[in-house]
């Protein structure tokens, strides 16, 4: 299963998969969500709600997609907390890592051998912000970004062309 972090939806929204430009996309991840090949954690759906968008309204209509931790990722996030406690990290990077959603996220992932789909990239020597990738690669966590994920689904978005008015 893929676990998608907050900036694959909204970059997806703002840019190249915006709900006007391609549905195919959206329609992708309500078949993906319903057949489990995809989720989320709860603390990404409450960023998602916070706005006042069409993404706000998609996430509202899929809560099962974004799931609540259990016992098992309890015992990462202390694993997680711990790793990230251990680094060089700036006290304000710690901080704010442990109140964004990717803390859980990545906790998520570690209990249940998910991976973690992100746009962030692995950046060796970051001190001023905890990045998704260099917590997943310290803790043999999967990563990934949006496209090799539709890629692993044989994911194709058809054009649907409409006459110029």
């Amino acid at each position: 299963m893929y676990l998608l972090d907050a900036n694959v939806f909204i970059e997806a929204k703002n840019r190249y998969y915006g709900f006007d430009l391609a549905p195919g996309f959206w329609d992708w991840l309500d078949a993906a969500a319903e057949m489990g090949a995809i989720g989320s954690v709860r603390a990404v759906g409450d960023e998602l709600i916070r706005g006042s968008d069409e993404l706000t309204h998609w996430a509202r209509a899929h809560p099962e997609a974004f799931f609540e931790p259990d016992a098992a990722v309890a015992t990462k996030l202390a694993d997680v907390a711990a790793w990230a406690n251990a680094q060089d990290f700036t006290s304000a990077a710690v901080s704010e890592f442990f109140s964004v959603a990717d803390y859980q996220l990545i906790a998520h992932a570690a209990a249940h051998g998910h991976t973690v789909v992100t746009h962030e990239q692995p950046q060796a020597g970051a001190k001023r912000r905890v990045l998704i990738p260099n917590v997943c690669l310290a803790l043999g966590v999967d990563f990934c970004n949006t496209f090799t994920m539709l890629r692993s689904h044989s994911v194709q978005l058809d054009l649907r062309l409409t006459p110029a008015s």
